[in-house]
């Protein structure tokens, strides 16, 4: 299975940028924004990189890698490198990638919430392995990302 990279963003006001997804037959959840690996993809920041401009339409800076996380996924074990940045610009209007192409893949709806345990708590953000690290580092964050 190829590996995942997440980027754990903060934006000016330190606030966390977290997609809300609506996934048609599935309840609502939350995610962090990232994907997986590419074969153009010269290293797992460049993942990144790529990553968040599809998605976000996002240039960050200060990427730091904060935790790599391996779970059971569909009979297999997934691994996703997080990596937390800073925001430099973000324009949805220059989102590309392939989550928007495809109407049955759902929406992708931004959401910037509070540093705080309770705002990860309140959401069904997965995976549960992201999750249970950015509950236990919440209030870090900000010293950990440069």
């Amino acid at each position: 299975m190829r590996p995942s990279v997440r980027g754990v963003l903060l934006d000016h006001d330190e606030r966390l940028i977290l997609f809300r997804r609506t996934v048609p037959g599935r309840a609502r959840y939350w995610s962090v924004p990232g994907g997986h690996v590419e074969p153009g993809d010269g290293t797992l920041e460049d993942t990144l990189h790529r990553e968040l401009r599809e998605e976000l339409g996002a240039t960050v800076r200060a990427v730091t890698p904060l935790v790599t996380v391996s779970y059971p996924w569909r009979g297999e074990v997934k691994t996703q490198h997080v990596f937390g940045c800073r925001l430099v610009s973000m324009d949805p209007e220059l989102r590309d990638g392939p989550e928007f192409d495809d109407p049955s893949r759902g929406l992708y709806e931004v959401e910037r919430v509070p540093l705080e345990q309770s705002e990860i708590f309140a959401r069904k953000l997965i995976p549960e392995a992201v999750a249970g690290y950015l509950s236990a580092s919440i209030t870090a964050l900000p010293r950990l990302i440069g």
